[in-house]
């Protein structure tokens, strides 16, 4: 078989670990692996390349990915759509793992229901939005940089008598922010999944000081919904209609200082969550779906997406697991406020 592997959407720890199972599974199957580079850009543009099991040697515990990435949407004009759909036909690829977020899956599922592409998906975002499955490699890490960022924070935090304010990812979920802020031990965590008002915040903070605790952890995913808080979100927006997010946590330590009294600072992880060396975990569980999908290829199995239920890797429908994001439900909101102030 000739095997089509794609990496797309935001960079993430453990991509290079699933690059790297498929190109050995494949390889015990007599496959050959192309590499298409940059997501979907490779396959409208035609960039790729083979990948053999020597290319991916020693990348096991790298960050980022080999093959590049992009956010790249086939389906934004009929002239995109028609230079992919020609350029597959051209290259004779019997199968597609497509690894990606949301949006990235999202059109395989499409290219999949509309055009019969032999396709399967493989979870990957460190926002652990898909639905369908228990964690997306990469979030682990994205979890464990920002408790470590959490963790140091307290301490200049307490020396200085300040408010802390800590912007993580989340565009429409809060898992990174509650996991983190509830491993941190922050004092107060903000999430896309349920507005605050901003006057819950303030009485947090000023709570503590009431009780001698001059300092205090704020955590907002950079998606949160807080109520009477101006907020200077930017109009631009990516190849899937995204609003490009960022800039609450500036907005929410202004309206700390003049509410509160207290000096505050404010700390962007921004892009560091998805940088660096993938956790033992999400190399692990990377190189779980990496095998898990380049069997489901050998088997003939498509429009399918690995997926993490228990301690189990199972085959779920992409389209169920592009369906909806797989948001923080209350019940785990309401736990990680009992530890608030």
């Amino acid at each position: 078989m000739r095997i089509g592997i794609l990496t797309g959407g935001g960079d993430c720890p453990g991509l290079n670990a699933v690059i790297r199972a498929v190109v050995r599974n494949a390889a015990e199957h007599g496959s050959d692996v192309i590499g298409f580079f940059e997501g979907w850009r490779g396959v409208i543009e035609n960039q790729s390349r083979p990948i053999v099991p020597d290319d991916v040697r020693g990348i096991l515990r790298q960050g980022g990915t080999i093959l590049r990435t992009s956010r790249t949407n086939p389906f934004r004009d009929q002239e995109t759509l028609e230079k992919l759909l020609a350029h597959w036909g051209d290259l004779g690829i019997d199968a597609l793992v497509a690894i990606g977020g949301e949006d990235t899956l999202g059109v395989a599922a499409r290219l999949y229901e509309e055009y019969q592409w032999p396709v399967v998906g493989v979870p990957k975002t460190i926002d652990n939005d898909l639905n369908a499955t228990d964690y997306t490699f990469g979030f682990d890490t994205a979890v464990s940089i920002a408790t470590d960022a959490i963790d140091r924070l307290h301490t200049t935090a307490e020396s200085h008598n300040r408010v802390m304010v800590v912007e993580l990812m989340g565009r429409h979920a809060g898992w990174i922010a509650i996991h983190a802020g509830l491993a941190g031990g922050a004092d107060f965590i903000a999430i896309p999944e349920h507005e605050v008002n901003l006057d819950e915040i303030t009485a947090t903070v000023r709570s503590r000081a009431e009780k001698g605790r001059s300092f205090s952890i704020l955590v907002v995913a950079e998606g949160a919904k807080i109520s009477g808080l101006e907020t200077t979100q930017s109009d631009r927006k990516d190849e899937f209609g995204h609003v490009v997010l960022g800039g609450i946590g500036h907005d929410l330590a202004r309206r700390m200082e003049v509410e509160t009294g207290f000096e505050t600072r404010v700390t962007v992880l921004g892009h560091v969550q998805r940088g660096g060396t993938p956790t033992a975990y999400d190399r692990v569980l990377a190189t779980r779906y990496g095998f898990h999908a380049s069997e489901l290829v050998h088997r003939g199995v498509f429009g399918q997406m690995v997926a993490l239920s228990g301690s189990e890797i199972v085959a779920v429908s992409l389209a169920d697991a592009v369906a909806e994001p797989k948001t923080v439900p209350e019940d785990f909101r309401r736990l990680a406020e009992t530890f608030f102030g």
